[in-house]
């Protein structure tokens, strides 16, 4: 059985990794002129740090990951909201993005990737699958649900880098009035962070301004990083399906999220494992994945609405004193809400593809 994997990031590679292992002949379409990924850095949470394990990438990760003590949440002013001194290598792995990019790309023989080579449509494709992992504005998810709606701005802007330092730093993220921002160490002492703020579109804002501040090292990070990246955060309204014939959905290009759990990239690697243990049953993957990414889809955007969102001082004051009261204990097992997920059984050998007739519809 052949696939082919339509885009080289982290959805698409992984989804390539678990297909081979399994038995899958694999082809990788990037349409860029190289492999690569950009952004910052990436919190490899314990869900998907199993769907690593599974794809025997695990090790590698954990050398390249950076193990952290202690981490939770911070109020603007710095007082910790949540403070979480058992969040360690065990918990989260804080890693640059490209790294987890690279730990996946070096999984894969060089002859199964191919770089501009750019698809467009899915007709010409000599595949038994095809996996569309083409990112939020998936080319073939556009054509093939021309009636679903396309990615919707999320109502805020976010910047990303990584600050040479070194830093001896904590993973955290601090809430302040219609602002996030969040902090992930590197094991030689370089700092990925991110900062977002409620904002219109394209708005001409300047990060220094807006997070100075804050407290310390937040502003120093920013000052500090030589090269920041700007988007406009944007989610993709819930889908009916994830599947259409022989192809199947995957990432961002299925169920992109705004990023308040910090679990986009996680979803993706779920994705990728899932596909595989479902042996191309494309029936079964949907209806193992979309409950699953819905789910944490909406916990994301209620996790904005009670953390970025808040702009009036009363509101924040309220929030701040509701997490100040909760006990360590109870936030961690808040957070294992989203990331509890096992690997699922592997029942279904590699053989038949069970294909399903398009769909196009979005569940409002």
């Amino acid at each position: 059985m052949k696939a082919i994997v339509v885009g080289g990031g982290i959805g698409g590679l992984a989804a390539a990794v678990s297909l081979r292992r399994v038995g899958w002949e694999v082809e990788v379409r990037e349409r860029a002129a190289a492999f690569g990924e950009i952004g910052a850095g990436v919190g490899v949470m314990p869900n998907a740090l199993r769907a690593l394990s599974w794809m025997g990438l695990e090790d590698e990760v954990r050398r390249l990951g950076t193990p952290r003590v202690s981490g939770g949440v911070r109020a603007s002013d710095g007082r910790w909201l949540v403070h979480l001194p058992d969040v360690g290598q065990e918990k989260i792995i804080a890693m640059h993005r490209a790294d987890l990019h690279g730990v996946l790309l070096r999984a894969l023989p060089p002859e199964v990737l191919f770089t501009d080579s750019e698809v467009t449509g899915v007709e010409d494709l000599d595949a038994d699958l095809v996996v569309a992992a083409d990112g939020i504005n998936s080319c073939l998810r556009a054509q093939l649900f021309p009636d679903a709606p396309g990615p919707v701005y999320a109502g805020a802007t976010a910047w990303r880098g990584v600050a040479p330092g070194p830093f001896e730093l904590p993973i955290t993220q601090t809430l302040g009035p219609g602002g996030e921002a969040g902090v992930l160490p590197l094991g030689d002492g370089r700092v990925c962070w991110y900062l977002a703020r409620v904002a219109p579109a394209a708005a001409d804002l300047d990060p220094v301004e807006l997070f100075g501040g804050w407290h310390d090292p937040i502003p120093d990070l920013v000052a500090s990083t030589p090269a920041v990246v700007r988007h406009d955060v944007h989610h993709l309204p819930p889908l009916r399906t994830f599947v259409s014939g022989r192809v199947a959905l995957l990432g961002d290009a299925a169920h992109a999220m705004v990023p308040y759990l910090g679990q986009g990239a996680c979803m993706a690697l779920e994705d990728a494992v899932t596909l595989a243990a479902c042996g191309g049953d494309l029936a079964r993957y949907d209806a193992v994945r979309r409950p699953r990414t819905q789910a944490v889809w909406r916990g994301s955007r209620t996790a904005g609405r009670f953390g970025i969102e808040l702009r009036s001082p009363v509101a924040v004051a309220l929030r701040d004193l509701v997490f100040r009261a909760v006990p360590a204990a109870v936030a961690v097992r808040g957070m294992a809400r989203f990331s509890s997920w096992e690997v699922p059984a592997m029942p279904t050998p590699v053989g038949s593809l069970d294909r399903v007739e398009p769909g196009g519809d979005v569940d409002h």
